[in-house]
């Protein structure tokens, strides 16, 4: 039987889920699969994805859906194959499980549940570190896996405006054809609304109260550091000082050009230790590592370029030192990054394989930097129209 402890907590999560907006990545799913993961930073809406999914579309199905989260008691005594078992037995055909990072054995189990039951569908959440291909059990064969981070500004805008506008592709607003301005305008005034989501906007929970935003996200930074990298990672818990420190440190100079060695002597730690906690962080989704190369990266190699990963945290961690520039910069890698790979060109800010050379800035910026590129674009903020190859800023918040 299943307990009834977890029916209650299911229905009681259900109800009090509001599903008047929806995350884009609802309807890049293919929920027809049989084994689904979805990875995301902690606070970026995966366990409200779920249960909007299931409110939306198997309202009907109820009793044949069940959704859990494996940081519930009663899973430190109960085996989740076990669960799935007697769901089965009883007809069940959709089954959710929340935070799988944080259950014993959970790809061993999955890949039971899999092989075992092939009547039933499984969709699992799991920290950003969870490594699907490199666990005790393989379920790269068997899941389709993706990726969540926080609300686009396309996404923000949608909340904001209750108006639904297209993703659009990145070939799309660097083209002539790009008319994103004018189906923008018709609707609202983008650059205001800007502004508010570089402080307080790619979180999803800002819509409980901007008042405690900030801190909320203070919050969600230190049970990643002191929960998921000791969990995940086998980090001493005791070294974990030292990476908020070091994260800290990097968020004083953002973007951070790592000398590692003087970066070890002044936190105290090794050379290699050091830069594994700068891979950490980023795995972590607080920081964003650029390389010259994208290809063949290692844990090991330092990178030549750090931001934090999205503008609020510039906000949380070091506000009282803002530097316009670097926050146009980490929008600008925040939002690109999510599908494209990007990496540290000689000249110019940034390079977007297949794509071109990047400048960001204000927009007075000039094309300097970008003299003798056959491919160079200028991404500005306060303008409200692209003009040749000087592209609002914004625009590129429509990606996801």
């Amino acid at each position: 039987m299943i307990p009834e402890t977890l029916t209650d907590q299911f229905r009681r999560r259900l109800h009090y889920t509001k599903a008047d907006f929806t995350r884009g990545l609802m309807r890049e799913i293919n929920w027809d699969d049989r084994l689904i993961g979805l990875k995301g930073a902690r606070g970026v809406g995966k366990t409200t994805l779920l249960l909007q999914y299931i409110k939306l579309q198997l309202n009907d199905k109820l009793e044949q859906t069940l959704y859990v989260s494996l940081d519930h008691f009663w899973f430190a005594a109960n085996r989740l194959f076990d669960l799935a078992e007697d769901f089965s037995q009883q007809g069940g055909k959709f089954l959710f499980v929340d935070e799988v990072h944080k259950y014993p054995d959970w790809s061993l189990e999955l890949k039971l549940i899999y092989d075992t039951f092939p009547d039933l569908k499984v969709v699992f959440t799991g920290s950003s570190l969870l490594e699907i291909l490199n666990s005790r059990a393989d379920l790269s064969r068997r899941a389709v896996i993706y990726t969540m981070q926080g609300l686009s500004f396309r996404e923000y805008l949608e909340i904001k405006t209750g108006q639904s506008i297209d993703v659009q592709t990145l070939d799309y607003i660097l083209s002539d054809e790009n008319n994103l301005s004018s189906t923008v305008l018709d609707i609202t005034s983008p650059v205001g609304h800007f502004k508010q989501y570089l402080k307080k906007g790619y979180y999803p929970f800002f819509l409980e109260g901007e008042t405690s935003y900030l801190s909320k996200i203070n919050e969600v930074a230190n049970l990643i550091l002191e929960i998921e990298l000791p969990l995940l990672r086998k980090v001493d818990s005791a070294y974990i000082p030292r990476i908020k420190q070091l994260l800290y440190i990097l968020a004083e100079s953002v973007p951070f050009k790592p000398n590692v060695t003087k970066l070890s002597e002044r936190i105290g730690i090794k050379r290699n230790t050091l830069v594994n906690y700068l891979h950490y962080l980023e795995e972590v989704k607080l920081t964003i590592n650029l390389h010259r190369d994208s290809l063949g990266i290692s844990k090991l190699q330092k990178p030549l370029k750090i931001y934090l990963e999205n503008p609020n945290l510039m906000y949380t961690i070091e506000s009282e030192h803002i530097d316009i520039g670097t926050l146009r910069e980490t929008f600008f890698l925040n939002q690109t990054t999510y599908q494209h790979q990007v990496t540290y060109p000689d000249t110019g800010d940034f390079y977007i394989q297949n794509h071109g050379l990047f400048e960001v800035g204000g927009k007075n910026k000039t094309r300097n930097q970008l003299q003798g590129t056959e491919n160079g674009y200028l991404a500005l903020d306060d303008i409200e129209f692209k003009n040749g190859n000087k592209i609002p800023l914004w625009h590129f918040g429509f990606l996801y």
